[in-house]
């Protein structure tokens, strides 16, 4: 069926077939893989009397599997309680990079990556306007790659390039042929390389089926200067090709289409035996149109029979099971959360969620080394090397030339947030540790930090020095005072 529905997307010659494969890959993620079906599930026949095939009709209840699964993985990468925590060898770097994370809306940013990339691939646009750094999500379906020869996993260059119509190139502030219909067919071409924006005027679509080359558009062009190519592009998982990765959910698609129609089947059922259909065996006396309804009676001849035809439940049920089963083989096919809330009776441990949900965390740790160590931390330094060509402004600070050699670290959170009895059993770890003298009292507390919201380890350790300064000044204090109030000691003779 997934087939059926691709091949009624209309697959354009001019563009390579990767464009149409990701196409439809978006419509099954953003559910509009049924709007090339325009008859409703209701509708079962044509005005002529003719079956329309199920094949030929959008369901009527809508369960996208594939979006659920992708959102539960990117859930456990970029949410607010799983988002890393950002450390250097450099200590301004990690003031740098939280204030970059909180102004920067990067959480955001990098969930919409992730969900946008579930496809095969996505983009990350780096630019800083008025000295501060910003990112722009971008689909790939339109984007090309061009990789160093000598380098092969660094951009030299990423071209844009699709048809669009007069009317959008005149609200986007192109310049274009004024005696052009609005509905004229244009191509659009934007190339990022390590020193510009380069924008090209529009080419007429029978200009460039002729082979005309682009024109460089002077006035649009920008140049930024900063010595890479400013756009991440992130391939999903693997296996992929030199352009894209391998789709998050391709295996539950056949799944989900048929879960979707099994449900629409099953609603019809049920708007059937709600409505039962009457079965005359002889012609009734009388004249006038029979009332179909459980409540009028209708007059037959001695030898004539009438019933009320109905649907018993055996049916839906049997559909139900059927489509648990499909869920159950979709999601273990795509690594999604198999755990039943009807199955959970009390609160569950972090470990015991994780051994639970052990194959939807497999996935977001193979998302973790696309998404984070290939995106995330490629943006970070991005920002960091730009700072050497242009004053950076983050968090009203302004930085310039920030250690490029440093390194950057990415500390992941508990893929679940631990129960009492869970960090209790941790502190006690520890404090064990921290009394052996295995690891240092700042480590212990870099350890934790996620659980209880620490974001700044220095202004902890100063809170807790101070606490522990003002609990000691309290304790002379005390001692002072008690000592004062004790009677004078009278010495005595022998």
């Amino acid at each position: 069926m997934f087939k059926t529905l691709s091949d009624k997307i209309t697959k354009d010659p001019d563009y390579p077939d990767r464009v149409h494969t990701l196409t439809v890959l978006q419509r099954v993620l953003d559910g509009s893989i049924y709007d090339v079906l325009s008859t409703p599930f209701a509708e079962e026949r044509k005005p002529s009397g003719e079956y329309i095939p199920l094949s030929e009709r959008r369901p009527s209840v809508r369960y996208n599997l594939c979006r659920i699964v992708v959102e539960d993985s990117v859930g456990l990468l970029f949410s607010e309680g799983h988002f890393p925590t950002i450390n250097s060898s450099e200590p301004t770097l990690v003031t740098f990079f939280a204030d970059l994370v909180k102004e920067s809306s990067m959480n955001w940013t990098m969930i919409d990556a992730a969900i946008k990339g579930s496809i095969g691939s996505v983009a990350i646009l780096f630019s800083v306007r008025g000295g501060r750094p910003f990112f722009e999500v971008k689909e790939t379906v339109f984007l090309t790659p061009k990789w160093k020869a000598i380098a092969p996993y660094t951009l030299e260059a990423v071209t844009e390039q699709y048809k669009t119509t007069k009317q959008a190139l005149v609200d986007a502030g192109c310049a274009v042929d004024k005696d052009d219909s609005p509905n004229s067919v244009y191509w659009y071409r934007r190339d990022w390389t390590e020193t510009e924006e380069v924008h090209y005027i529009p080419l007429k679509a029978e200009d460039f089926k002729q082979g005309k080359a682009f024109q460089r558009d002077v006035e649009c062009t920008v140049a930024h200067k900063l010595g890479f190519v400013p756009v991440v592009w992130i391939k999903n998982l693997p296996p992929g090709n030199a352009i894209d990765g391998w789709c998050t959910f391709k295996l539950g698609i056949e799944d989900q289409i048929e879960i979707e129609y099994q449900l629409s089947q099953g609603g019809r059922g049920l708007k059937y035996s709600s409505d039962p259909v009457t079965l005359i065996k002889s012609a009734m006396f009388g004249d006038g149109e029979a009332v179909r309804s459980a409540s009028n009676a209708l007059i037959v001849s001695q030898d004539g029979d009438a019933k009320l035809l109905e649907i018993t439940g055996d049916a839906a049920r049997a559909i139900i099971d059927y489509v648990k089963t499909l869920r159950e083989f979709g999601i273990e096919a795509i690594h999604g959360n198999r755990s039943n809330a009807e199955k959970i009776s009390v609160a569950q441990s972090g470990r015991a969620m994780e051994m639970m949900n052990a194959a939807l965390i497999g996935l977001s740790d193979k998302l973790r080394i696309t998404y984070a160590e290939q995106g995330l931390v490629k943006l970070l330094q991005m920002v960091v090397m730009a700072s050497h060509k242009m004053e950076i402004t983050v968090n009203s600070k302004k930085y310039n030339a920030l250690d490029k050699t440093a390194t950057v670290v990415l500390e992941w959170p508990a893929w679940y947030p631990p129960t009492s009895q869970d960090m209790l059993t941790k502190a006690q770890a520890l404090e064990v540790l921290v009394g052996a003298d295995l690891i240092s009292k700042p480590t212990a507390t870099r350890n934790i930090a996620p659980d209880y919201d620490i974001e700044d380890l220095d202004e902890e350790a100063k809170a807790i020095k101070k606490q522990k300064d003002e609990a000691a000044a309290d304790a002379l204090t005390q001692a002072a005072a008690l000592a004062a109030a004790q009677p004078p000691k009278i010495p005595t003779t022998e």
